[in-house]
């Protein structure tokens, strides 16, 4: 999972209106209520049904920590559906996608002027039509550099160019080295 990816999990957990369980039986019994068998759970955790069983009846409680992070990631990845997709919805035809970040920014431009890449820290409020794209990317399997890309494009517009009225000579902005990358829709 890349870090665009990463932070579009962290937003959407941040929309929780309830906790997810937090018992080691109870994230089990959630996932069997999600997947519908043992079995099911079982290939999604890489262990068997026997294990699965055991840990919703509590006759192991604790397992191996890779084991216990597959857990947490499927029960998170599942919990409060509509509530992850009413927020996407809003964010993708209203309301739009803040990015906050510290990266090294590069771009062209044309010749007399800099075109070096810095360090910049960051929080721009990119429009719904970036929010659309990154979403659409993101479900069609896009890798983190094509993430990287749309979220470049609209610091281009937005920020560098301030929607055409600056810095029009400007092309092809670049997102390097990103210390942290944080969104909020």
């Amino acid at each position: 999972m890349g870090e665009i990816d990463e932070a579009i999990e962290r937003a959407d957990r941040e929309a929780f209106t309830r906790e997810p369980p937090k018992t080691l039986p109870a994230r089990i019994n959630y996932l069997l209520k999600q997947l519908g068998s043992a079995k099911a759970v079982a290939a999604e955790l890489g262990v068997t049904a026997d294990s699965v069983n055991r840990y919703r009846r509590g006759a192991r409680k604790h397992p191996p920590k890779d084991i216990t992070t597959k857990i947490d990631a499927a029960v998170r990845s599942r919990w409060q559906p509509r509530i992850r997709k009413r927020r996407r919805t809003q964010a993708a035809s209203a309301g739009g996608i803040t990015v906050e970040t510290r990266a090294r920014f590069g771009y062209t431009a044309p010749i007399g002027t800099t075109d070096d890449g810095r360090f910049r820290r960051l929080t721009v409020h990119l429009p719904a039509t970036y929010a659309q794209r990154l979403f659409d990317a993101r479900d069609a399997g896009a890798d983190d550099q094509e993430l990287r890309q749309i979220i470049a494009e609209g610091f281009k517009d937005i920020y560098f160019q301030d929607g055409g009225s600056r810095a029009t000579g400007i092309s092809d902005v670049a997102i390097n080295d990103i210390d942290y990358l944080d969104l909020d829709f």
